[in-house]
């Protein structure tokens, strides 16, 4: 087994392929190092003095490797390899890419190194002027994290759908592994990958983005999805409570972008023009207070501080950074579960006044919604494809309420 770390090296390799394609592709490492069949690309990692890899040297190391490639055998201007071979010290792993994940893993199994084409661009590329706008994501690679139920669970049905390649997230991982399996098993392909995260612990959300290198080479599009509501009344509610929400939706999100955003920058390293987003899904309990819901609406008010501040931060390596701040999804399981739903917290807490049953409660919020129902999983996807299609917005909350909660 090579040990060489994927998670360094490649997100590396897969900017190569990105910036000579100008569309989305994937990197599979071969499990197995061995010989190549065909004609490898081979270049020597530049290792860092502190350990680990010197990105920005390896990336210059790639590109000269690259160009060396193609001026060694006449006819290889108009392709790519199928291998990149790379090597760090004793240390040596194989990397073979495509543009779809059935197609770089059946080259993997190969060993194939066969040259192929390397036109530019595509429709992912130029999806401003597609047929829908779900095509600004079609080829991509995507994690949605808290991907097994819920908005997480409408999120990644919809990427899928677009054709995305959808890393599905979650502490729950039997569920996420229900979800993928079902989501590939559909289509025939794959479309869907599970993987375990605990956002809470920075470890794990390490490992999360690991797993994700080794199977793909690296992201395009992070969803930080994963939250956790507990309301009470601020004079009611304990501390350990209190804790356990803003760890999930405030510190789980620092842990998220902290490791995406290590991977999205060494991406950038190979390919300089290719653009990759965070987005934050928060809540429209980020734009204002919320009665009886101060642990959740704090930490969401936080969040919102973050986006802008990685957004000022994150910008010079291309990563957009911005917040979707969708209205109350009644229809799943935060609201509606019967055990621990907010329909069920909210009538326990008194949050609404005279409320006697559970229906009372669901008739109060859905009578506050200008637009008369809940937010649903089609609107929240609107405003992901428009944050990814845009190239000029950074640093954004962008309401998806019905009209509940409107912006000065």
């Amino acid at each position: 087994m090579s040990d060489i770390d994927h998670l360094l090296a490649a997100p590396l390799v897969r900017g190569l392929f990105l910036n000579e394609l100008d569309r989305p592709a994937v990197v599979v490492p071969d499990q197995e190092p061995a010989a190549a069949r065909g004609e490898a690309l081979e270049a020597g990692l530049r290792a860092a003095d502190s350990g680990g890899i010197d990105e920005k040297d390896s990336a210059a190391a790639l590109a000269a490797a690259l160009a060396a490639w193609r001026s060694a055998k006449a006819g290889r201007g108009g392709l790519l390899p199928g291998c990149v071979t790379v090597t760090l010290g004793g240390a040596r792993a194989h990397y073979y890419p495509a543009e779809r994940i059935d197609e770089a893993r059946g080259r993997a199994e190969r060993r194939d190194a066969s040259p192929w084409p390397a036109a530019k661009g595509g429709a992912a590329a130029s999806a401003g002027s597609a047929a829908g706008r779900s095509a600004v994501v079609e080829g991509r690679v995507a994690v949605v994290t808290g991907g097994a139920q819920g908005f997480g669970e409408e999120i990644v049905r919809g990427l899928a759908a677009s054709g995305a390649l959808v890393f599905v997230a979650d502490l729950n991982f039997d569920g996420a592994r229900k979800l993928a399996d079902a989501l590939c098993a559909e289509v025939g392909k794959t479309v869907a990958i599970p993987v375990s995260v605990n956002v809470t612990d920075e470890a794990s959300a390490a490992q999360m983005l690991r797993a994700i290198a080794s199977a793909a080479g690296g992201v395009d599009l992070v969803v930080s999805n994963a939250g956790v509501l507990k309301a009470a009344s601020v004079l009611e509610q304990d501390a350990t409570a209190f804790r356990f929400v803003t760890d999930v939706n405030y510190v789980g999100f620092f842990h998220v972008s902290k490791q995406s955003g290590l991977v999205l920058r060494r991406q950038r390293r190979s390919a300089p023009r290719w653009a990759t987003d965070l987005v934050q899904i928060n809540s429209k309990s980020g734009l204002e207070g919320s009665n009886k819901n101060g642990a959740y609406a704090g930490s969401k008010f936080g969040g919102l501080g973050l986006v802008q501040s990685y957004a000022l931060e994150l910008v010079e390596y291309g990563i957009k950074v911005n917040a979707i701040c969708p209205g109350n999804f009644f229809d799943g399981p935060l609201w509606s579960d019967p055990a621990n739903g907010l329909f069920v917290q909210y009538l326990r807490s008194g949050k609404v006044p005279g409320a006697k049953s559970v229906a009372d409660v669901k008739a109060y919020y859905e009578a506050k919604v200008p637009m008369g129902r809940g937010c649903e999983g089609p609107d929240v996807m609107r405003a992901i494809y428009y944050l990814v299609e845009q190239e000029y917005e950074t640093g954004q909350a962008v309401p998806v309420t019905g009209g509940q909660v409107m912006l000065n």
